[in-house]
């Protein structure tokens, strides 16, 4: 099986590069290499994932996991400066990417090196992810079933699916684990999923 973005050590040649985007009506610049997702700028389900989030109604911190080079934990950060924003991802990498990223946007984010929640601790107001879809379902799935147990009550797992890749399917698989959730927006293909925990 070829490497995927998903690896923890990857073997790919490093190519850095430097991509600007804006996000939430403010600019940003990333930090990229090969061997992580998304590596020619911001993919379309990230930013629409970025640009659909509300703030949770309660207090607490912020969970971007498999954050890649960081552009939806960071956006975030920037947008709400005033909670707590943790980055995970498998992938060292894009962890040391998401590391050097938060430096050069100036937000108070913290990255975190771990396999899906092995290395996270507390719980969160919110859990945002554009799960790995090509590391298969019963990962994706994983994120979803854990990110609950890891949400305060009254938290919110938000995700970004393509139809294509699996977005009904994944919506029944919200369902049955939070019950209530929300189809925040659909665009071009992609469906942000809003799950509440009760």
């Amino acid at each position: 099986m070829g490497e995927h973005y998903y690896s923890q050590h990857p073997q790919a040649a490093s190519h850095r590069r430097t991509v600007t985007v804006q996000l939430r009506s403010q600019a940003f610049t990333f930090v990229t290499d090969a061997g992580v997702f998304s590596k020619k700028g911001v993919d379309f389900g990230s930013e629409l994932l970025i640009e659909a989030f509300r703030e949770p109604v309660i207090p607490g911190k912020i969970l971007d996991m498999g954050c890649g080079y960081g552009p939806i934990g960071i956006a975030l950060s920037k947008s709400f400066p005033e909670r707590p924003v943790m980055m995970a991802d498998i992938n060292e990498r894009a962890a040391e990417l998401a590391e050097e990223n938060v430096r050069v946007n100036r937000v108070r984010a913290k990255v975190c090196r771990s396999h899906l929640f092995e290395q996270i601790d507390g719980r969160f107001a919110a859990i945002v992810t554009n799960p790995p879809i090509r590391a298969g379902k019963k990962i994706v799935y994983r994120i979803f079933s854990e990110g609950y147990d890891f949400l305060e009550s009254k938290g919110e797992l938000w995700t970004v699916i393509q139809k294509k890749q699996g977005a009904p399917s994944a919506l029944k698989a919200l369902q049955s684990i939070f019950g209530t959730v929300d189809v925040v927006v659909k665009k071009k293909g992609y469906f942000v999923f809003c799950a509440k925990k009760d």
